[in-house]
C-alpha cells in the first residue's frame, strides 16, 4: 500500500494510491491524520479500509505534504554507507553516528528546497527513510520489522560549513525547508525485508552523481532500530533517516553545491522518485 499526505486550501486529508490516482478523504471526517493510524493494533489496514470507497484525485489537484508532515521524532545516521565513509576518511564505524533533524526543515516532493542566505554550500544526500508504526523501547532485532510502518525517500540537505563548524552535525542539519522527505509511505509488504538490496541515486539536473545499493549499508534497518530503541522510546510516526552512499557535493572534484535553478531528484528503486527544486532564501 502507499499513502500519502496532502492538503487543498487549509484541509489537510490522506489518500491511498489507487489504480486511476489516489483515492482520500479529510482528516476531519477520517478522525485523525496518517501519524495517528500508525499506532494501531492493525496498523494502516484500517486505514486503508477507510479510503477504499473514497472519491479519486490526480496528484496536480492537491499540494503534498510530507507523508509524516510534522513527526516527534527524525534521528539521522551519518557514515552508515561504507562508501561513503571511506570517501569521507572515516573508518567504519562500530557504533552509528546519530543526529537530530526536526520538522521545521522538512518539504515535501516538488516544494522547494531553500539555499539559506547565510551559505552557498547546501549538498544534497540521497538517503532512504523509515517510518516507525508500532512504537517501543528495546526492541529486539528480531523484531524490528514489525515496528515498521513504512518507508519513504528523503533528500538529507546539508550546509556543509555549518554543519562543520563544531564537532556536532545539528546546525549544518537544522536549516528551515533543507529536507526533502516523501512524497509516498510504502508499506513493507510491498518491498524487500528492510528494503535491502535496492539501489539509490541521486541526480542533478539529469546528471546521476550518487549511485549505490542499499546493501551497502553497515547499520541495517533493523539493526538501527534495535541500537535507537536501547536509549529512547520509539514513537509512532517517528522517521529514521539511515544515511548516504558516496558521491555527495562535498567531496566531489570539483565540489557540487546545490544552485537556485537547480532540480533535484532521489531514487529508491520500488520506492518511487522524490524531486525538488532549488531556491534562495528571500532576503529578510
Amino acid at each position: 500500500m502507499r499513502f500519502i499526505s496532502y492538503a487543498i486550501g487549509d484541509a489537510q486529508g490522506v489518500g491511498i494510491k489507487s489504480a486511476g490516482g489516489y483515492r482520500g478523504l479529510p482528516v476531519s471526517e477520517l478522525g485523525g491524520d496518517l501519524q495517528s493510524f500508525l499506532g494501531g493494533e492493525s496498523g494502516l489496514t484500517d486505514l486503508a479500509e477507510l479510503l477504499q470507497g473514497a472519491p479519486e484525485f490526480a496528484l496536480s489537484d492537491v499540494t503534498l505534504l510530507p507523508p509524516i508532515p510534522r513527526p516527534e521524532k527524525i534521528l539521522c545516521i551519518g557514515l552508515n554507507y561504507r562508501s561513503h565513509s571511506e570517501e569521507s576518511g572515516f573508518d567504519v564505524p562500530d557504533y552509528p553516528a546519530v543526529f537530530a533533524r526536526f520538522a521545521n526543515g522538512l518539504v515535501a516532493h516538488g516544494a522547494p528546497l531553500v539555499r539559506p542566505n547565510a551559505s552557498g554550500l547546501l549538498d544534497y544526500e540521497c538517503e532512504l527513510a523509515v517510518v516507525i508504526g508500532k512504537g517501543g523501547r528495546h526492541i529486539a532485532e528480531h523484531e524490528a520489522l514489525d515496528h515498521i510502518a513504512g518507508y519513504s525517500l528523503f533528500n538529507d540537505g546539508s550546509v556543509r560549513d555549518f554543519q562543520m563548524k563544531s564537532q556536532q552535525w545539528t546546525m549544518g542539519k537544522a536549516f528551515d525547508a533543507t529536507g526533502a522527505f516523501g512524497p509516498e509511505l510504502v508499506t513493507g509488504d510491498e518491498l524487500p525485508d528492510g528494503c535491502s538490496g535496492l539501489r539509490i541515486r541521486t541526480i542533478l539536473n539529469g546528471e546521476v552523481l550518487q549511485d549505490a545499493n542499499t546493501e551497502d549499508m553497515i547499520f541495517d534497518v533493523p539493526r538501527l532500530i534495535a541500537i535507537l530503541s536501547e536509549a529512547m522510546t520509539l514513537a509512532p510516526g517517528d522517521v529514521i533517516v539511515t544515511g548516504t552512499p558516496n558521491g555527495i557535493g562535498a567531496f566531489r572534484n570539483p565540489q557540487v553545491w546545490l544552485q537556485p535553478g537547480d532540480e533535484c531528484t532521489i531514487e529508491i528503486e520500488r520506492i518511487g522518485t522524490l524531486t525538488n527544486p532549488v531556491v534562495q532564501e528571500p532576503t529578510q
